[in-house]
């Protein structure tokens, strides 16, 4: 109830207002039936506009940080999200990957929708990331098509760190559904999985046109943070007088 609420009437016609998404493709997206929509990951407010957009209800994959944080802040977050109906992941240990499939397939058993992010983090400069195969496991074990996404803009309009969101235009832009029946039965081959994925992140990068990086994103993200802190160790910033 409470996602209908936040669609229809608290957040989905806000959003609307202030960022006027232009939406294409659209009828590429099934009007029922089980689906993968996979995106790139710019934004935290690509967490809202999607859903916002959507005639169908989607349930995303969600890092299980926005369910844990701390104080009154955190507490609201996580209700927020437990209320829109996403799903918390623990993305760290061994475990993580199959937890995320387990719960990506529970959603998909049901029919509906299913929303990932296959670089697993947002970008942190705008490039599109290397994807990692839990999105071809999940689209083979469910027999179910995936519907590439590209969000265009949301970078601009909220890069990560900034809490309220720069007014810049926005594009949402579906492609058509990917078929992956012909690699039935196939979930456990590491070569298949990773040509599945290709091909989903081509498609994506085919839509959004940003520059592709062969490297995953928390990767990248954990390199030009130690290259950030070498700087600062390097030349300190001088204390203010």
């Amino acid at each position: 109830m409470f996602y209908y609420l936040l669609k229809y009437v608290l957040l989905g016609p806000l959003l609307r207002l202030v960022f006027r998404p232009r939406i294409e493709g659209l009828e590429n997206v099934p009007a029922s039936g089980a689906a993968i929509v996979a995106g790139n990951h710019l934004s935290f407010s690509d967490h809202f506009l999607m859903p916002a957009i959507l005639k169908r209800r989607i349930t995303f994959l969600a890092k299980a940080e926005y369910f844990t944080g701390p104080g009154i802040k955190g507490r609201l977050t996580a209700f927020f999200f437990r209320s829109a109906g996403q799903i918390p992941v623990d993305r760290s240990g061994k475990e993580a990957g199959q937890a995320a499939i387990r719960e990506g397939l529970r959603v998909l058993r049901k029919d509906e929708l299913l929303g990932i992010y296959p670089e697993g983090t947002r970008s942190h400069d705008g490039r599109l990331y290397k994807g990692k195969v839990g999105v071809a496991v999940m689209a083979l074990k469910a027999g179910v098509p995936v519907v590439p996404c590209a969000m265009i803009g949301t970078f601009e309009a909220q890069p990560p760190g900034k809490v309220i969101p720069n007014i810049h235009p926005v594009v949402i832009r579906f492609g058509k559904a990917l078929d992956f029946s012909r690699y039935a039965g196939m979930e456990n081959e590491k070569a298949v999985l990773r040509a599945v994925t290709d091909e989903i992140m081509y498609a994506i990068l085919t839509l959004s046109e940003q520059e592709y990086v062969d490297q995953y994103a928390a990767v990248a993200k954990a390199e030009a943070a130690e290259a950030e802190g070498a700087k600062e160790r390097r030349f300190p910033r001088a204390p203010l007088s």
